[in-house]
C-alpha cells in the first residue's frame, strides 16, 4: 500500500481507543464521580502506539477515525475490533458520530497482510475460508453501525475501497472530499463483495450500477458518485471534517430517540412489504409520541420558538 502524508487531527486532543469505557458506563463499572474520572484516565493512558483506531468527544459528537495511514487505513482484525468498541462507546455516550480517516485514504479495504483472509487456519487453499472473518468480526461490526442508536455521518477523505466502501455507504450522511472514490476492488483479487455491499449499492443506485461497480471494479469518483445517488455531498478536501462536524452537531441537537426510529424505519423499508412498512410506521409513532422531545417540540412550535431538544 503506498505511504500516506502526515495525518490531519485539528487543535484537538484524539483519545485512543481500547477498552476504556465512557462515564455514562461508570456505574456498571462500580466507579463513581472522582473514581470513575481516574479510572477513564487510566484506561487511557496505558493505551499504545500501533492503536488503529482514535476516539474522540466533541460535545455530544463522537468521531470516530480510522489511524493506519501508512496502508491507507486498511481494515485488519484488529481495526475491526476496535472500530466496533469505538461506536459501542458512542451509542453509549454521544448523540451523533463521525467517521472518517487519516491521511490520504478513507479506507482502502481488509488489510490483506493480516490473517482476515484465512480465519480457519487451513492450509490447503481448498479447505481455506475467506469468509470466516466476515462471520466473526467484520459482520457484526457492520451490524453495530447499521443498528447504532444515533446518526451516523461518514466523511469520505479518499480512497474507499473494498470493505471501506461498506463502511462509508452505511453513513445516514455521506460527505465526500473532491478527491475521495469508491472501488468495490473484490473482483481484483477473485472474491466477492461484502460488508453489506451487495445489499446496499443495488438499493442505493439500481441494480444496473451496482453491477457496473461489482463486475468492473473501476474507481467512482465523488462527483459521480454524487450524482449517481451514492453519496449526499461534495465538498473540498479542506472542509470536509468541518462540514461533517456541522451536520453531526445539527443532528446532534436533535430529537436523538425519534432519530434513532427513523434510521430503524428507512433501513426496515428496504425490506419490509408496503403493509408491514405501514405497520412500523405506527407503532414508532407511538413511541415517538411518548418522548420528551415531541412534547417539547409541540410547545416550541406553538410558541413559535426553536426547539431545546435534550435527547430523552
Amino acid at each position: 500500500m503506498p505511504a500516506s502524508l502526515a495525518g490531519f487531527f485539528g487543535n484537538f486532543t484524539s483519545v485512543a481507543l481500547r477498552r476504556a469505557p465512557s462515564l455514562s458506563h461508570k456505574s456498571r463499572l462500580g466507579f463513581e464521580g472522582k473514581a470513575a474520572t481516574e479510572q477513564l484516565k487510566l484506561w487511557e493512558m496505558t493505551m499504545t502506539d500501533d492503536t488503529k483506531v482514535l476516539y474522540e468527544r466533541d460535545g455530544d459528537v463522537a468521531i470516530i477515525t480510522l489511524h493506519d495511514p501508512a496502508t491507507m487505513n486498511a481494515c485488519g482484525l484488529d481495526m475491526a475490533q476496535e472500530m466496533t468498541r469505538a461506536f459501542e462507546r458512542a451509542a453509549g455516550e454521544a448523540r451523533a458520530v463521525v467517521l472518517t480517516g487519516t491521511g490520504k485514504g478513507f479506507c482502502s479495504g481488509a488489510n490483506l497482510g493480516s490473517t482476515a483472509s484465512n480465519m480457519n487456519g487451513a492450509q490447503d487453499p481448498e479447505q481455506m475460508d475467506a469468509g470466516a472473518a466476515l462471520e466473526s468480526i467484520y459482520n457484526p461490526l457492520v451490524t453495530t453501525i447499521r443498528d447504532l442508536p444515533v446518526p451516523v455521518v461518514t466523511a469520505v477523505n479518499g480512497a474507499a475501497a473494498g470493505i471501506g466502501c461498506s463502511f462509508a455507504l452505511l453513513g445516514d450522511i455521506i460527505l465526500a472530499s473532491e478527491n475521495a472514490y469508491f472501488l468495490q476492488a473484490f473482483r481484483r483479487i477473485g472474491l466477492v463483495p461484502d460488508g453489506g455491499s451487495t445489499y446496499m449499492l443495488a438499493r442505493a443506485v439500481g441494480r444496473a450500477r451496482a453491477m457496473e461497480m461489482m463486475l468492473l471494479g473501476e474507481k467512482i469518483f465523488a462527483p459521480q458518485a454524487l450524482e449517481w445517488g451514492l453519496i449526499n455531498r461534495v465538498t473540498s478536501p479542506e472542509t470536509l471534517l468541518d462540514e461533517a462536524k456541522t451536520l453531526a452537531h445539527n443532528l446532534a441537537g436533535g430529537p436523538t430517540k425519534t432519530l434513532s426510529m427513523i434510521r430503524q424505519a428507512a433501513w426496515a423499508s428496504l425490506d419490509n412489504d408496503w403493509k408491514s412498512q405501514l405497520a412500523l410506521e405506527r407503532d414508532l409513532q407511538r413511541d415517538a409520541g411518548r418522548t420528551k422531545d415531541f412534547h417539547i417540540g409541540v410547545m416550541a412550535f406553538l410558541s413559535k420558538q426553536v426547539a431545546q431538544f435534550t435527547g430523552r
